[in-house]
């Protein structure tokens, strides 16, 4: 009996300590080895990861005008372990944030945890609608900082400019290409909740905060790209063209002070644009120069010493069989001098100085001029222009490159070229950006003016500047950009505008007029392409007679702006009609 009662005492003693054991190996699993498992679920229920987001870098002209900037809203999101009464949530917020309550409703019962309600908030209603939460005591709705990108100027700049996504990511222009500037670093904090979804400060976890997008300062400046605006709509009203691009560049540093395209669109209602709107056409578009081409030919012939600017050259009376094809000039001409040929816009005078060079000199020329390759502006999406090596080209293209045919060049290419003549013989990046800030207003980086190399001597350079004189006269194609007090330097351009499907459309062109201000210390460079412009005669579709004028006002007028003094009375430019009369520009 005694012996029983010890096996039955062991037994139990036996059953507990086994219990007990039971009880402690799995207390021991649980917190040692399944600990970071259940604390994670822990977590998840609990913390919740806050991103504070950085806020983006403005935008300034050169004067520190704001171009674009960032303003305050809440993007209001839901956690769906924390709702605590759907169906009066979906009403209240519903109705705030004027979300039809069908749609909230299967947003908020969807299998996400984390779920966006509503981005761009304005301030003013999340505090009201936080308020409206709280008195009702329904939870699981909270409220995170944001900004949206407002551009103060509407259309202004907006290819230079571009825009961000819904991620506050750059898409087009200076947003894009300076994206790693201006987007800045998102901080985070780790928040814990308990059961009721009020957070335990105590308990607040790791925190990083955001380091704020730099400021990016362009070189442009808004008072000059309102004068060019307002010119190009007057063109646009006036001729009507497919296409228009203008640019004001300095060219000792390459600045881009001004650059506008037509089409365009409104940068805060980017969603209505349509594509041919948002294209920077300055950077994107391909086109055949025409006669503004002919300051790389003739400074090809000038540099490698084959004439001088007094040279005279046989134009032939006006027609030159070369190749089996025929040559013609707008007007016959007989002797003329090298800088008469860029002054009257001679076909057949450009064809014979690329003769005198050779073709693969004159191709070298081109490329040094920097035709062929992007120009390296700060701008995304540019493209570098199709110009064909010597042992692609046609018994004649020796004849038709040197008058702008033949090859694809952007506007910008086009401008840095002429920048070239201006400055010296230079060939200069553009620049569009000026320095890089941090938004307590310290300079982090400021942008030097890069020479890429010398594209022709100072000398070439000097006596092609002495022969554009010549165009902005009465002997040449563009009296009509002439400018009161100042003398002008400048090229026509009139070229039959190329048609996709091959070939040239009929009666469609592309006008152009380049040219700097004052000849003597030139202070700014101006493009100035219409495309396919409609004018109410045909005999006046031509650069110096549309393009021109439109030169000379801006001119003007960004000469009062810098406060540029006029050296020397000279007369205005003659009226269009009178010009047209008395010296009609070529094709």
């Amino acid at each position: 009996m005694k012996w029983n009662s010890r096996i039955r005492c062991a037994l139990v003693c036996f059953a507990f300590t086994a219990l007990f054991s039971g009880f402690s190996f799995r207390l021991i699993y649980l917190h040692m080895i399944k600990h970071d498992e259940y604390a994670g679920l822990a977590a998840e229920k609990h913390v919740y990861k806050q991103i504070i987001y950085a806020e983006r870098g403005a935008i300034f002209d050169a004067n520190n005008e704001v171009l674009a900037h960032n303003v305050p809203v809440e993007t209001v999101v839901a956690d769906a372990s924390h709702l605590n009464n759907l169906d009066a949530i979906v009403d209240l917020v519903g109705d705030e944030l004027k979300i039809p309550a069908r749609e909230l409703a299967a947003k908020l019962r969807g299998d996400r945890r984390y779920i966006v309600i509503k981005r761009e908030v304005p301030e003013a209603l999340a505090v009201a609608l936080r308020e409206k939460l709280r008195v009702r005591n329904l939870r699981g709705v909270y409220f995170e900082h944001d900004a949206t990108r407002i551009y103060p100027n509407g259309s202004m700049l907006c290819h230079v400019i571009g825009f961000t996504d819904f991620d506050h990511r750059g898409i087009q222009g200076v947003e894009a290409s300076m994206e790693e500037y201006l987007h800045g670093q998102d901080g985070y904090r780790y928040i814990e909740h308990n059961r009721a979804g009020q957070e335990i400060v105590l308990y607040r976890g790791q925190e990083r905060a955001p380091r704020n997008g730099y400021q990016v300062h362009l070189t442009v400046d808004l008072n000059l790209q309102n004068i060019v605006e307002n010119e190009i709509d007057s063109a646009m009203r006036e001729y009507a063209p497919q296409k228009a691009t203008i640019i004001l560049m300095r060219p000792q540093t390459g600045e881009i002070l001004a650059m506008a395209n037509r089409p365009n669109f409104d940068l805060n209602l980017r969603a209505d644009a349509k594509p041919e709107q948002m294209k920077n056409r300055a950077i994107i578009d391909m086109m055949e120069p025409g006669s503004t081409f002919k300051i790389v030919t003739a400074a090809a012939a000038l540099n490698e010493h084959k004439v001088g600017p007094d040279s005279m050259i046989f134009c032939e009376n006006g027609v030159w069989n070369f190749g089996g094809s025929a040559l013609h000039d707008h007007r016959p001409f007989g002797e003329l001098s090298v800088q008469d040929i860029l002054v009257k816009s001679s076909n057949i005078g450009a064809a014979k100085l690329a003769c005198s060079v050779g073709e693969q000199k004159f191709y070298e020329y081109i490329r040094r001029f920097g035709f062929g390759e992007r120009t390296g502006i700060e701008l995304p999406g540019e493209i570098s222009g199709l110009i064909r090596p010597p042992q692609s080209w046609s018994k004649i293209s020796i004849t038709r490159i040197p008058m702008g045919h033949e090859i694809g060049v952007t506007p910008l290419q086009m401008a840095v070229a002429m920048a070239a003549i201006a400055n010296g013989g230079k060939l200069i990046t553009p620049r569009m950006v000026k320095s890089i800030s941090s938004d307590d207003g310290k300079t982090l980086s400021s942008i030097s003016p890069v020479v890429l190399r010398q594209a022709i001597s100072p000398q070439t350079a000097r006596q092609i500047g002495d022969a554009l004189r010549g165009v902005v006269s009465d002997r040449g194609t563009a009296a009509a950009a002439a400018v009161a007090g100042f003398t002008i330097a400048g090229k026509t351009g009139t070229a039959q505008k190329v048609d996709p499907k091959g070939g040239y459309e009929k009666g469609k062109y592309v006008v152009s007029f380049i040219g700097y201000l004052p000849a003597d210390h030139p202070e700014f460079v101006g493009l100035v392409v219409l495309d396919d412009a409609h004018t109410h005669k045909p005999e006046l579709n031509y650069g110096g007679l549309v393009a021109g004028p439109i030169f000379s006002r801006i001119a003007e007028q960004a000469a009062r702006y810098l406060d540029l003094q006029p050296r020397e009375e000279i007369r205005k430019a003659l009226p269009v009609e009178r010009v047209a009369l008395t010296n009609v520009p070529p094709r």
